[in-house]
Parts: C-alpha cells; structure tokens; sequence
C-alpha cells in the first residue's frame, strides 16, 4: 500500500493583520516575497529525498493570506512540488483567499495548474462587524467573490466564519449562518472567537461588548443544529460539510495521518516525529540558505503519549474513538477511560454507537475539560499498571476538576430567533 502524506505550505504575508489574528502573519512585507518564493521553491528541492517515499494526496496553501502572495507565486512554488515530489492528480489542493484579494484571472490560473478548492474568510455578514475586527473586506465583496470562483471552475469552496465577535448578538450570527449558506458553499467552518493576549482585540477579553459564554453556547448549539438541517453534516467540533465534501486535508491532522510543513511556524508529524520551524521570516530565510538553524520544536511521539494524541484529535471529530483502535494500537487499558465515557453519557455530553464513542454538542463545548478528565484516568491507569513510574496524575494535568452539571441545566437550549 503506499504511503501517503498531506503538505501544508505556510505563505506568511497579509495586506494587513486582523484584529483577533495569532498566526504567524506579516503585514508590509511585500518586498521580501520574491526571497521568500525563492526559498520555499529550494526548501521543498532540498526535502525530495524525505519526500520520495511518500504519494501526496492533499496540499495546504495556508497562512497569512496566500492570495496576497499571488496566483503566479502559488503556481510557482506549486509546480516546485509537481516536479519534486509524487502529487497525485486527483489530490486536494485547497488555497486560503481573502475577498479583497480574489481575481477572475489569477483564479483561473490556479484552476488550470491544479487547485481546486478554495477556502474563503468571510468571518461575518455584518460590515460594521467586519470593521471593527480589522477585516478589508465587506459581505458585497464576499459574495462577488464566490461569484468568481464559481465562475472559475470550482466546486469545492469553504467559508470561513466566526462567531462570539464584540458586539456580536445572536441575531447577527443566524444572519451571518443564513447569508453563508445562501452562497451554497460546499464546506462551512464556524469558528468560536479566542483572544489571545498581545492581540488587538484582547482589550474586549474583559469587555460586556463581548458575547458571554451562554450566549457563545447557544450559538454553538444553533449553528450545530441548523447546518445539520441544511444537509451540512458535522464531522469536526468547527466543520461541517456537504456529503463527501470534508477537508481531506485537515482530517490528516485529527487521524494522525502524515503531513509535512514548509515556512516560518509549520508543523509537521512524519514517523512518530513532530517538529516545527521558527516563527520568524528572516530567520526561515537564512535556515534555507544554510546560514542557521531552522527547527524550533521537535519531539517523538511514542507510548503514551500516542493514546494520548489519540483520545485529544479523535474526540474533536464525530467520529470519535474506539476501544479496539485504542488498545490494538497503543496496548492499554481502555478500561479507567470508559469509565469517565460512560459518566459523560449519563450527563449528556457523549453518546455511545456500537464500538465507537464521541461528544455530543454539548460535549464539544466542554471537550477541553472533558479530554483533561480522560488524559488522567489515563495517566492514573499507566502508573498503577507500571509500579515504577511514581508522578501522580495532578501533578501532569492539575488536580482532578470537578464537572459541571448535565446537559440539562448547564447551558440552555438554542433559542436563536430564526430569520
């Protein structure tokens, strides 16, 4: 059977950043993209050894903004890796677009030398919104640009949206949820707001401008719900997806699939290695030339902490885990973690199909803290089965946390006025 690796391809220039953005991004770099084309171009030459083994079957243009970067770069850079590597013909080759950077010609361009699908941040459908987080872009210009890529020859496009935005009602996300999907995307990914610090929206983390976690919470439960009604089916906490129209990319990363990054701040997880690059453009330049080092974390992932992976990216996705995957891959007892599955049921925040365990909705609103529950009986598990090893659970993942009430009493029920 031959082995197949997903390539993530990291273009880190922006026209300007966004308000609630912690990728590594560059505004007013302009200058430095032929350099930076050059590198990535001898980057991916110089992995062809590391690639050979491997038939690609999904590449990732993300960033940064890749259609900044321009449809002649992309190709470029593109073409680099048709004749470097194996890329089958039939891969999903997916470029992240902004509104304000979509062209008719440069979509056609990328069409005819083999992207064929389109990831497009559209965030909301409220202009004033849009504003005030620091987009380019107004809802006009979202739409005009689906237009173009439709007329491009693509059938495979994802929007972008984000809600729990300041001043954001539960009124503007059903708005922003109706005018998507009135698009007719293939793929919608909803994503829940998360200020970092040290962005410029941090100063709303304290703010009443902000949504607060019930109303996040019904509109998590709306989105779930109403794209379910729309055919949409949810295959990840944020995605959801037309029948057979899941990112075959991002699923890599969740199934613990290969993939390998190039650029300032990719990842990778090839063999049981994941690594990563420096955050820092002039840095990733010089590595490439030989000038310094480039990786910035590298680990091996082995025992454990393969079961660990397991539970954390099966458990983001509908599909969920399962005892026999777990233990013939792993060789652990299943038992400690069922026990918490089963307490999860009876609360409502999980659901048992045959073999298979998952979180309901309500669970993925929880997932962080339920994950850190199972993380422990995990740990607690190991170190009774091992006599030797002595570290106490707490001491990995903090003292056991007590759950919140059931899925009854916890967060209420979407009442989302529909429009």
């Amino acid at each position: 059977m031959e082995r197949t690796l997903g390539l993530y391809i990291h273009i880190p220039f922006c026209a300007s950043k966004c308000g609630y953005c912690d990728f590594y991004s560059l505004a007013g770099q302009e200058r430095r993209m032929p350099d930076y084309e050059e590198a990535l171009c001898a980057h991916i030459e110089e992995s062809a050894g590391a690639l050979a083994p491997y038939v690609i079957d999904t590449v990732y243009f993300g960033g940064g903004t890749p259609s900044f970067f321009g449809a002649k770069r992309l190709c470029s850079v593109f073409n680099t890796l048709k004749r470097t590597a194996r890329v089958k013909k039939s891969a999903e080759v997916t470029i992240e677009m902004n509104p304000d950077s979509v062209d008719l010609k440069s979509l056609r361009l990328l069409r005819r030398e083999g992207v064929n699908r389109i990831s497009l941040g559209a965030q909301s459908a409220n202009d004033d919104i849009l504003r005030l987080i620091g987009r380019r872009h107004s809802w006009r210009q979202v739409e005009q640009a689906v237009g173009l890529i439709r007329q491009a020859g693509f059938d495979n496009l994802s929007l972008d949206l984000i809600y729990g935005l300041p001043s954001q009602t539960k009124r503007d996300w059903t708005d922003t949820l109706g005018r998507a999907m009135a698009l007719q995307p293939e793929h919608i990914s909803c994503y829940g707001l998360k200020l970092e610090e040290g962005t410029p929206l941090y100063r709303y983390h304290d703010s009443p401008a902000l949504p607060d976690d019930d109303e996040q919470a019904d509109m998590y439960l709306y989105t779930v719900e109403e794209l379910e009604r729309c055919n949409y089916h949810q295959y990840e906490i944020s995605n959801f997806s037309l029948p057979g129209k899941e990112s075959r990319h991002n699923l890599k990363y969740w199934r613990r699939q290969e993939y390998m990054g190039f650029g300032p701040g990719a990842h990778s997880f090839v063999g049981s290695v994941r690594y990563s690059y420096v955050r820092d453009l002039c840095g990733y330049l010089d590595g490439v030339a030989g000038k310094r080092d480039i990786l910035d974390e590298y680990s091996r992932i082995e025992g454990m902490e393969c079961g660990s992976e397991y539970i954390m990216l099966g458990l983001r996705t509908t599909h969920g885990i399962s005892e026999q995957e777990y233990c013939r891959a792993y060789r652990s007892s299943f038992a400690p973690i069922e026990e918490e599955l089963k307490s999860f049921v009876r609360k409502g925040w999980a659901v048992r199909q045959g073999d298979r365990w998952r979180f309901t909705s309500s669970g993925f609103l929880l997932s962080n803290l339920l994950i850190g529950r199972l993380l422990a009986a995990q740990a607690e598990e190991k170190r009774i089965a091992v006599p030797w090893v002595r570290q106490d659970p707490a001491e990995v993942f903090g003292e056991k946390t007590e759950l919140p009430p059931g899925d009854d009493v916890f967060y209420r029920a979407a009442d989302m006025e529909r429009r």
